[in-house]
């Protein structure tokens, strides 16, 4: 286990349940979002996401599950992820547990074929949980999004005593609707399941306020904290490849090396090709001004 970091955000560089055990403090955690592995065989970085039986998985969740349980406060929130076949599965064993106030369907469109012999999956599922059903942050007013009926349909409900337009905002509801990160996107880093930041913001908006702590205990390319940080909370990111401790050390402005060695966003192909087309270029001034471009 390496702690990295400040003392307002800490990158440990560990496995999750070592470090849970360890490394942060029962009742502690305002927010706790978590997107573990999710048994389908997914390469991360040359570490199969795959277990022998899908009875180990669920045992090794249920365990960071516990964990993830012990270190929240007792107003905490708990958002997490897993596959659809899986989901269940959590769902049974946390509501035991906690208090399941919605179960989220985040929504995604796929320019590639999913399937041909079966519907394929455009979604993933989250859970949002608490300790306290009545006692817990959520800030409506912070996520608020375009209610059509009002802003653009402009209908008027006659059921009230004075007839008046729809509220043009709402607050969301249990279907998110955000691209996929995608490689050509400026927020793109070179990981297989990385999630957007549009996603985190309202996660991290809706259950937390400034000063509050954050924890990711499967961070990979680091959103979780990245946008937590941007939103002046403070964080606690775990994750257990190396490659990705540096992705979040940058992201997060921690630090500009690593080891010696110095912190850069991967280049991707397109801007490989870019830079070469630039170098090949030279800028030239014509006698009557005009700036025009010619291969070396």
């Amino acid at each position: 286990m390496d702690i990295l970091g400040t003392v307002n955000h800490k990158i440990i560089h560990g496995d999750a349940l070592e470090v849970l055990r360890k490394a942060v403090e029962d009742n502690s955690v305002d927010l706790i979002f978590a997107d573990p592995p999710y048994n389908i065989g997914k390469n991360f970085n040359g570490h199969l996401d795959k277990w022998d039986k899908d009875e180990d998985y669920l045992n090794w969740c249920y365990e960071w599950l516990d964990l993830c349980i012990q270190k929240l406060k007792p107003t905490g929130s708990f958002y997490v992820m897993t596959s659809t076949q899986f989901m269940p599965y959590f769902d049974i064993y946390l509501r035991n547990k906690l208090n399941i106030l919605s179960r989220i369907i985040w929504s995604y469109d796929s320019s590639g074929v999913q399937a041909k012999k079966y519907f394929g999956s455009m979604y993933e599922p989250i859970l949002f949980c608490t300790k306290d059903k009545n006692n817990y942050t959520f800030n409506s007013d912070d996520i608020l999004v375009e209610a059509k009926t009002g802003a653009k349909r402009k209908l008027i409900d006659y059921r009230k005593t004075v007839p008046t337009v729809y509220n043009s905002e709402k607050v969301p509801g249990n279907v998110w609707d955000f691209a996929r990160v995608r490689y050509r996107m400026d927020e793109y880093e070179n990981h297989p399941t990385q999630k957007p930041i549009a996603l985190l913001e309202r996660i991290i908006k809706a259950s937390s306020n400034e000063g509050d702590l954050v924890l990711d205990p499967f961070l990979g390319t680091f959103t979780t904290c990245y946008v937590a940080k941007e939103l002046g909370r403070n964080t606690i990111g775990i994750d257990l490849q190396e490659d990705y401790i540096k992705i979040g050390l940058r992201r997060l402005q921690l630090s500009t090396e690593h080891k010696g060695v110095k912190l850069l966003k991967e280049i991707r192909s397109f801007e490989t090709e870019k830079l070469a087309t630039a170098n090949n270029l030279k800028l030239f001034e014509e006698p009557d001004g005009k700036r025009i471009h010619r291969k070396h």
